[in-house]
């Protein structure tokens, strides 16, 4: 118990961390994001710049506070497109079973044969690299895990009396659906979700780094390692201060969704 509640504090502490700087970017950043001087290339970190400037004299903290809300919004987006998709189908094939449950079992099988990132990237190769394309081709290549937990929970709960009793009181299957099994089999993918915004966040970033991802001039954090890298040796803060917020970030939203499996996971509560 006093793990999760380590773990719980700092996932908190990390995750408002990265949601202020999203949420009060334009009052923290203290230079245009887009600004470019020429005079003021590659600066290192003073009081006039915090962070250093990049190659185009853009001010690396204000362009890190405003990738905070590229990241995290992709990240949200990209989850509740998931969720959105994996509970209806995970719902529609433990309740109904029967064909209907072999049909989405099986393309969800045939989903997970290929590796996620390789997929995403074999779409995005089709599609015009943009912030909202990105946020939909992550959420509809990851929303397999979801329909499965949530399916697991639908078995465990359609035979539930007060599942048996609004289907003799002619519920109809929407209101059985996500009135009576899923409030009670959310528990999982809450811990899913959260989960399920770090991940996000990295694929974000490892597309913006290759170059398919949020484009130049819009600031992510994945594009700011991508400009970093040719001046390494001789501005590494470039590089340095963003890989440190994904880290930082995925590890809160990791922390914090441990914490909520441990909270949350009723053979725990038992074992007390």
């Amino acid at each position: 118990m006093k793990r999760t509640k380590i773990f719980l504090f700092l996932g908190l502490i990390l995750v408002l961390f990265s949601t202020v700087l999203a949420l009060f970017a334009p009052y923290l950043a203290p230079y245009d994001p887009f600004q470019i001087n020429v005079d003021q290339l590659l600066q290192p970190p003073s009081w006039e710049h915090l962070l250093g400037t990049d190659a185009l004299g853009r001010d690396v903290f204000s362009r890190l506070v405003y990738g905070a809300r590229v990241s995290l919004w992709v990240g949200f987006v990209a989850v509740g497109i998931s969720v959105g998709i994996g509970v209806v189908l995970g719902l529609l094939a433990g309740y109904l079973g029967g064909w209907v449950d072999e049909i989405i079992m099986r393309f969800v099988d045939i989903m997970l044969c290929f590796p996620s990132f390789f997929l995403i990237l074999a779409v995005i190769a089709f599609l015009e690299p943009s912030l909202f394309n990105i946020m939909v081709v992550i959420g509809l290549t990851s929303w397999m895990g979801v329909a499965r937990l949530m399916r697991a929970e639908t078995l465990s709960l359609r035979k539930r009396e007060f599942v048996l009793a609004a289907y003799l009181n002619g519920a109809s299957l929407l209101r059985i659906l996500f009135v009576h099994i899923f409030p009670n089999g959310i528990a999982p993918i809450l811990v899913s979700a959260t989960l399920g915004v770090a991940s996000a966040i990295l694929v974000e970033a490892g597309l913006s780094f290759l170059g398919i991802g949020v484009q130049p001039p819009i600031p992510s954090w994945g594009n700011m390692l991508m400009e970093g890298k040719g001046v390494l040796e001789i501005a590494p803060w470039l590089s340095i201060f963003p890989g440190l917020m994904i880290l930082l970030t995925v590890l809160g939203y990791n922390l914090l969704g441990e914490a909520l499996r441990d909270i949350l996971d009723p053979r725990k509560k038992e074992n007390k």
